[in-house]
């Protein structure tokens, strides 16, 4: 048997003829192939999507002032489906409020509610030093008149769950289709005493988005900055519905 030729090569990843005849015979495996097209054909779509959505979160005024810089057909187009998306958020917005809880109405008021809206429930602090549960408070209200079409609820935690601690409030629970999809216990996943509306990336309205409270392009959201999604928390083991807003033995 020949014993095998030794074929020199100097640098297998180089783009040079001879390791093209070598690549044709086998000798060396085939290049990679280059990501420079895959990244140019990237950029392409993003440039394009950002074009293509060039109007997204304007207003209805920010619309009059580009009617000299945008073809008219297009932007009347964009102006009449920005008028039925605001016409849609006003009929669905029956809220606008606030809503005291009372234990013996949670499975009515909210998990049965949470199957037309979602429904966020704050378990307040019994505490008036509390300063998380206080401010929370305010920021419902808040939201309550800007998302009428979403439910705000409030309850004091140990009235809901007997025993509930102090230590656990101020706690968030979004409830939709019937179930609870999330909960927060305290402020210390968003931005604790520091949490806003708006204006960072935890956010109370990036919650709303997150949990599918809100769409991302809605017109009411200002702009939200680009960020890590924060973990969800799986736990649900006592958390109120119909079946389980008296017992709290699990929370401690």
């Amino acid at each position: 048997m020949d014993n095998p030729i030794n074929v020199p090569v100097d640098d297998p990843k180089a783009d040079t003829e001879w390791n093209d005849i070598l690549r044709k015979h086998g000798v060396i495996p085939e290049k990679p192939p280059s990501p420079t097209p895959l990244i140019e054909e990237a950029l392409l779509e993003a440039r394009k999507q950002a074009y293509d959505n060039r109007l997204e979160n304007k207003g209805l005024d920010e619309l009059d002032e580009l009617e000299d810089d945008e073809d008219a057909e297009f932007l009347e187009k964009y102006r009449k489906q920005r008028i039925a998306e605001l016409s849609s958020v006003s009929q669905s917005s029956v809220f606008n409020q606030v809503y005291p809880l009372q234990k013996p109405d949670y499975s009515r008021d909210v998990t049965e509610a949470s199957r037309k809206a979602f429904v966020l429930v704050h378990l307040t602090s019994s505490l008036g030093t509390n300063i998380e549960s206080r401010l929370l408070t305010e920021l419902w209200r808040k939201l309550a008149r800007k998302f009428g079409d979403v439910k705000f609820c409030e309850i004091r935690g140990d009235m809901c769950i007997e025993g509930y601690p102090n230590k656990n409030t101020p706690t968030i629970l979004v409830y939709h289709d019937g179930d609870i999809k999330r909960q927060l216990v305290t402020l210390r996943e968003l931005a604790g005493p520091k949490t806003g509306i708006k204006g960072n990336s935890s956010d109370l309205e990036q919650l709303l988005v997150e949990v599918g409270a809100l769409k991302a392009n809605d017109s009411r959201l200002l702009h939200l900055e680009s960020h890590n999604e924060p973990g969800i928390p799986t736990t649900r083991n006592n958390v109120p519905n119909s079946d389980s807003a008296d017992d709290g033995s699990d929370w401690e």
